[in-house]
């Protein structure tokens, strides 16, 4: 590959050492058919000129990209599933094959899923299926779409071997993932240095978190408690952008939780048809640990397990006080993430949460659609509402309060969005996209979908 000069590879990841990762071999496929080609991802980090030749000798077979690591890297950490702590975890199907920098200097991560075995795939096959793939890719376009700060789905090949799993008819296709994000350090990574002890690589990684990931912010008499800081800020505005998205991750351990605050990781997602907070994306999930409505709760439970673990670099108190901020943080964070979803302009955070909390009252009650609503009003703009197929939903008394918020915070400059209709993704319609595929291997469908989830942006 000759490399533009965009291209800026980097090691960054094993300055940590060895503790932290194990050099492993990707999987040899028998087939490389390459599925998705995220073009506009690929700009950003200068590998945009790649032909497809190229693309899928680095994201199918795993060539090296210049200049970064010459062996990938599966991570190791720990975690907390369901609560349950579980010390048999790291990079099972995955691992960090290169490092690179965007146009803005920010380092990121080039990860796999579905690329072989690694020491820490224990019964499993080190696979992806296809439509595991597929799935992730919707979630983190529409995602994106909507305002989520998520992992980019950078690529997808097909790898022609024939997958048995328990959740969906098998035999089944399978595939490569390969995912762009801002970091692979997780909650769970700091979990395993605390659970073996090892203090010295706590403080070996908070440094490198603070110098890698928020060189602009100075690190203060007790870094650990700046890391903390920069960590919930983004945890709780990820949150809130999930709820303002209608999202369920379905999977909330603490390691899918990363450092920087970007949404990753997708297996059982949903996105709500309509409001209930006792929503669950996952089967498995039978208590609702996971619902829609309690995921606040649970970051605020998985940053608690972050703070266990810098107890040796801070005092316990001052761990505890900046914890009792993370509500301080999500509230304007959450008027945030709605307001521009709504194309509304903020005003006083208490009576803009009010607006927001009768907004919720009212979808609750009245069981109209969550994206059909935020689409018949987005800058207060009554006119699409006169045409929605729930409009006489808007004549019930308790909307008439919500009308006047949304009438008078509306936002001239607001960008209405395009198409005749809300742009949704319930789990019916991804088993209509998948469809195709699996029995005629038509895709056009599934390019359709991306090309209005992208029109929205």
């Amino acid at each position: 590959m000759p490399p533009s000069a965009a291209y800026r590879p980097s090691r960054s990841h094993a300055a940590l050492g060895e503790a932290f990762y194990d050099p492993v071999p990707a999987a040899v496929f028998p087939k490389h058919i390459l599925r998705w080609r995220n073009q506009r991802a690929a700009e950003t980090v200068g590998l945009g000129g790649l032909t497809d030749a190229e693309w899928t000798q680095h994201f199918g077979q795993f060539a090296p990209l210049p200049g970064s690591f010459e062996a990938s890297l599966a991570l190791r950490y720990h975690g907390h599933q369901f609560r349950h702590y579980n010390p048999d975890l790291g990079d099972g199907r995955g691992f960090l094959f290169a490092q690179l920098y965007d146009a803005e200097g920010r380092l990121l991560d080039l990860g796999t899923k579905g690329s072989g075995r690694t020491p820490y795939s224990r019964a499993g096959d080190g696979r992806l299926t296809l439509k595991g793939g597929v799935r992730e890719i919707l979630a983190t376009e529409l995602l994106e779409a909507r305002g989520v700060n998520t992992s980019k789905s950078f690529s997808l090949i097909e790898t022609g071997e024939a997958l048995h799993r328990g959740d969906e008819p098998s035999p089944t296709r399978s595939s490569v993932l390969v995912r762009l994000s801002h970091s692979h350090i997780r909650i769970g990574t700091f979990q395993r240095l605390a659970y073996l002890g090892q203090t010295e690589a706590i403080g070996r990684l908070i440094e490198y978190a603070l110098a890698t990931y928020w060189p602009q912010v100075a690190p203060g008499p007790v870094p650990a408690l700046t890391l903390l800081a920069e960590v919930m800020a983004g945890v709780a505005k990820m949150g809130a952008q999930w709820m303002a998205a209608g999202f369920v991750h379905g999977v909330l351990n603490t390691d899918n939780i990363n450092i920087t605050g970007e949404s990753f990781d997708y297996g059982p997602w949903r996105f709500l048809k309509t409001y209930d907070p006792r929503f669950t994306a996952a089967y498995f999930d039978e208590s609702g640990l996971y619902a829609y409505g309690r995921q606040p709760s649970t970051l605020l439970w998985n940053l608690e397990r972050l703070a266990e673990c810098l107890m040796d670099f801070a005092p316990e108190a001052d761990l505890v006080a900046q914890l009792e901020r993370f509500q301080d943080l999500f509230r304007p964070a959450l008027r945030a993430a709605w307001f521009k979803r709504l194309g509304l302009l903020p005003g006083d955070l208490d009576a803009d949460l009010a607006f927001l909390s009768s907004l919720y009252q009212f979808l609750l009650d009245s069981g109209a659609g969550f994206e059909q609503t935020i689409f018949d009003w987005v800058g207060g703009d009554a006119s699409r509402a006169a045409a929605s197929p729930q409009r006489a939903l808007y004549e019930r008394p308790d909307f008439a309060p919500i009308r006047l918020g949304l009438e008078t915070c509306a936002d001239p400059a607001a960008v209405l969005p395009l198409g005749d209709g809300p742009v949704d993704l319930p789990i019916e319609d991804v088993e209509a996209l998948w469809a195709p595929i699996a029995a005629f291997d038509d895709w056009s469908a599934f390019e359709a979908k991306i090309a209005a989830i992208r029109a929205l942006a």
